[in-house]
């Protein structure tokens, strides 16, 4: 009896290395998750590939989706809408593989709310001021900009109960050890494993 995959959420305030630790992850041979594809409305860039770097569709095909609760979860930013996919989603952890989702708090929260089985995880930084610290050395966005990340990260924190578990981002291989090693424990979770027994146990 094979084994459904993982959903696995990371999110967490920007600024606090997201995309830098997945990208840790994913850089490890080991590495078996499967990176979930977003679809969005905007042009692919130079060198994107459909249904590799994202999945392109236009505003028309994006809503239909939406009325239709295709979505684990979306979000509109700078005109263009942005979201996750749920067949692809079902499909691939239908198949045994793990996906990981790295997306923002506001969209853990619709995913958790669609998708309560899944395994949430919520990156945070060792203070706020490291937090302040780097957006600032980013060098991308102005003073009043980084203030209202500031207020924002604030206000993401305070909705850690959302969150199964929490890895400091203090060096970005210890948070990505972490973060193995709770998929490894999930993995292990009774309420996962127990009906494989139980069928093996109804073997003659």
């Amino acid at each position: 009896m094979k084994e459904k995959g993982l959903l696995i959420v990371l999110s967490g305030p920007s600024g606090v290395g997201k995309g830098t630790v997945r990208k840790a992850i994913f850089s490890q041979e080991d590495t078996r998750f499967e990176y979930s594809i977003s679809m969005t409305t905007r042009n692919p860039r130079e060198g994107e590939v459909d249904g590799v770097d994202y999945f392109f569709k236009t505003r028309e095909e994006f809503e239909n989706l939406i009325e239709q609760g295709k979505l684990l979860e979306y979000a509109e930013f700078v005109g263009n809408y942005y979201g996750t996919p749920v067949d692809y989603v079902r499909e691939t952890l239908d198949s045994g593989k793990d996906v990981f989702l790295e997306i923002e708090v506001k969209g853990a929260r619709q995913v958790r709310e669609k998708f309560p089985e899944g395994l949430f995880i919520f990156l945070a930084p060792p203070s706020l001021s490291e937090l302040q610290n780097r957006l600032v050395t980013r060098g991308t966005e102005s003073d009043e900009l980084i203030r209202g990340r500031m207020e924002t990260a604030r206000k993401e924190i305070e909705m850690m109960d959302l969150y199964d578990y929490i890895v400091e981002n203090d060096h970005v291989d210890h948070a990505c050890e972490k973060i193995n090693s709770i998929v490894q424990a999930e993995h292990c979770r009774r309420e996962r494993v127990q009906l494989r027994y139980k069928k093996m146990l109804e073997v003659d």
